[in-house]
């Protein structure tokens, strides 16, 4: 038995001193609390990056099949009656949707963008109320839509139901057109566009984007590149969303044909690449390294400066005795 403990012995990698021979000084006072200092800091640092989530990004060949696209979007029309607006759609294999209102909801606004109204389109949904006329009177049966001259009627008959026709009353009068910004025209904001739901980080480049043209007749489009994305966070809860880039185009219509005629066109098709996005902790295996690599380290470094101020103080001294008795 005696045998064995006196091998385990010899196997000791870290032989002690005897605390006779120990030489504290002030230095290595200074050096062990500059680095007990030090080796707290990156202790903390390093636990704090062990409880956060780091995100890993992977890209994938998206291999799914016939799945369906939900798609989030709020636009403002400013100048266009609800009554004259319509959602419609059509696929790759030409087949179209024509006046789409599924979970559509139109709200009226003022000029000055506020809601006036809210009312809900669709099936069950009440009938559209009749639009204002320039007298501000609703549109009657009997009567025919009359929109503003901006101050330039001849008379109480006269109607200006496009920018064209404000122009004309304006040409009439003598006046010069300079506020074109305030005669109604195909303008629009994209409040917001989203395919799928939200997920952190996400960013959707037209959300916010706002649009004026002065041409009453025109194509507005946005080619956009739509990106299937799947997201985990730290809870194992799977969001499965999209991201998109967008790029946009203006087309002026001088002749409305079935082909081209005025509106905002969205044309999206799907990347063939997908994109996950992973929530995960740094492991504690890589946690612990970290701090042994951080006590190892600062340790050994404390270690050489103690050595080589002790040192250079202890040959200092000796010059310096050396030269009181030459």
């Amino acid at each position: 038995m005696n045998t064995i403990v006196n091998k385990l012995k010899n196997l000791d990698a870290y032989p002690k001193i005897n605390e006779d021979f120990y030489n504290r000084t002030l230095s290595g006072g200074i050096i062990t609390l500059v680095s007990s200092f030090v080796m707290f800091l990156l202790f903390f640092s390093e636990f704090r990056s062990y409880w956060h989530t780091v995100t890993e990004t992977k890209l994938l060949v998206d291999t799914s099949r016939g799945e369906s696209l939900r798609i989030n979007f709020d636009i403002t029309f400013p100048a266009i009656r609800c009554s004259l607006l319509s959602l419609d759609a059509m696929d790759i294999s030409g087949e179209q949707h024509l006046d789409i209102r599924h979970d559509i909801t139109k709200k009226r606004i003022n000029p000055n963008g506020d809601v006036i109204e809210a009312r809900q389109e669709g099936i069950g949904a009440p009938k559209i109320e009749k639009p204002l006329q320039r007298h501000g009177g609703r549109l009657e049966h009997n009567e025919i839509y009359c929109g503003s001259c901006y101050g330039a009627e001849m008379s109480d008959d006269d109607c200006c139901n496009s920018c064209d026709d404000v122009r004309e009353a304006y040409r009439r009068k003598g006046w010069a057109v300079t506020n074109v910004d305030l005669i109604d025209q195909i303008s629009h904001r994209i409040n917001r566009l989203a395919f799928g739901d939200y997920f952190p980080g996400v960013v959707n480049p037209l959300d916010g984007a706002q649009l004026i043209h002065n041409s009453p007749n025109g194509m507005q489009q946005y080619f956009i590149k739509v990106v299937p994305t799947i997201y985990t966070d730290i809870r194992g809860r799977t969001v499965q969303s999209n991201q998109y880039s967008v790029t946009e185009h203006f087309k002026q219509v001088e002749v409305i044909s079935p082909n081209s005629h005025p509106g905002v066109f969205f044309v999206y098709d799907f990347s063939p690449i997908k994109v996950t996005f992973k929530e995960e902790h740094i492991s504690f295996l890589q946690f612990l390294t970290s701090v042994c690599a951080i006590v190892g380290g600062i340790f050994t470094i404390a270690g050489i400066a103690d050595s080589f101020v002790y040192h250079g103080q202890k040959a200092m001294k000796k010059k310096v005795e050396l030269g009181k008795y030459r």
